[in-house]
């Protein structure tokens, strides 16, 4: 069975820079299970194994813009101490989720200046070609309830 829209894949992966580091590989050798057309996957992932079969092997480079965006300078902001309340010590690095315009997103802190705080909406891997490698491990047809929460359950899935 080839993979196309609404059907669930699933994959071994590893992703790593432009330096071949190694950025992502699913923990512990389980493969990860997603359903194709659905959003699940960076988009020149998802349309780079489109009609791909069972057992096939991909290395797939995705641009930035079919990957995690280009920076955006826009989601750059200051933010006074205090609007974090309940978050302990701020340090640089740590992550908040918040909601914008466009939905959840995560925030990272850049700097924490006298009260300030510098964040970062842009995803870690924004503005970055993204290097696959990935082997088709099954493809079967996802069943109505699966289509209807849009994920995968079971292995490889969520699990409520």
């Amino acid at each position: 069975m080839d993979i196309a829209q609404d059907r669930v894949v699933t994959i071994h992966y590893t992703l790593k820079d432009d330096h071949g580091e190694v950025l992502d590989s699913p923990s512990g050798g389980e493969p990860l299970a997603y359903i194709q057309g659905h959003g699940n996957l960076v988009s020149g992932l998802e349309k780079a194994l489109e009609g791909k079969a069972e057992g096939a092997t991909l290395a797939v480079s995705v641009p930035a813009a079919e990957g995690y965006g280009e920076r955006d300078e826009a989601l750059l902001q200051r933010v006074p101490k205090r609007s974090l309340q309940g978050s302990g010590e701020i340090k640089k690095g740590m992550q908040f989720q918040a909601r914008t315009k466009d939905g959840m997103r995560v925030f990272t802190v850049t700097a924490v200046i006298g009260d300030m705080v510098s964040l970062d909406g842009n995803h870690p891997l924004a503005d970055q070609t993204l290097h696959f490698d990935v082997q088709v491990v099954g493809v079967r047809e996802a069943t109505p309830e699966e289509l209807e929460h849009g994920h995968v359950h079971g292995a490889g899935g969520h699990h409520h």
